[in-house]
């Protein structure tokens, strides 16, 4: 979703004043725009020194060339934002700039008009727009789009036979194990008598 919301981010306004052929910072420095890392090196070098502000300290014309030669060396040295650049122009730059390096694919698939028709078209024909609305305002959509509880009302119900059946386990499980009862420890002092032969015979 935030990604399909990338292409109605940039105003009309600021995309038809950034351009999308990607020639102007070879232009600067007056390459091809084929021109190796190399080529560009060597180039930024000769002309960086040429425009430096410290051998034209009187000429602001200079100071702002150094900036521009200064700009088009970092960009095309760096390989992302040269492929960037090449690719989509001073556009795919912005849009680097604003929602990262690797969304800039999506944002200019998203923004294009196949793209947007096809998204028009698959939600008329799937009525997904009225039943999104429907589900985030409503919580409805025919009752498939609202949230379920952890426990549904067929999880709380138990039949009796269950019941009937847990209990004859129980009372089985008790059969299976005898309470026994434990004699009282014993000591020296104290003589085990039996039952069966306690006499309450006295002496005549």
């Amino acid at each position: 979703e935030q990604l399909e919301n990338m292409a109605c981010n940039i105003p009309n306004q600021r995309q038809r004043t950034l351009s999308t052929t990607g020639e102007a910072l070879y232009e600067i420095l007056g390459l091809p725009k084929g021109a190796s890392n190399e080529e560009i090196k060597k180039t930024y070098r000769k002309l960086a020194l040429r425009h430096h502000p410290d051998k034209n300290p009187d000429d602001p014309a200079s100071a702002e060339k150094f900036k521009e030669i200064n700009n088009a060396h970092t960009i095309l040295t760096d390989i992302s934002k040269r492929n960037i650049y090449d690719k989509y122009g001073s556009l795919g730059l912005y849009v680097a700039e604003q929602f990262g390096d690797e969304n800039v694919n999506t944002y200019f698939m998203l923004s294009s008009w196949w793209a947007k028709a096809l998204f028009i078209i698959i939600g008329l024909l799937t009525g997904c727009y009225f039943c999104c609305c429907l589900c985030c305002c409503c919580n409805c959509c025919c009752g498939r789009c609202r949230p379920k509880s952890s426990m549904s009302e067929e999880d709380f119900y138990v039949s009796p036979e269950d019941l009937e059946e847990q209990i004859k386990i129980d009372m089985e499980k008790d059969v299976d194990f005898p309470v026994v009862l434990q004699p009282t420890n014993a000591n020296e002092k104290t003589q085990l008598i039996r039952e069966g032969s306690r006499s309450y015979c006295t002496d005549s």
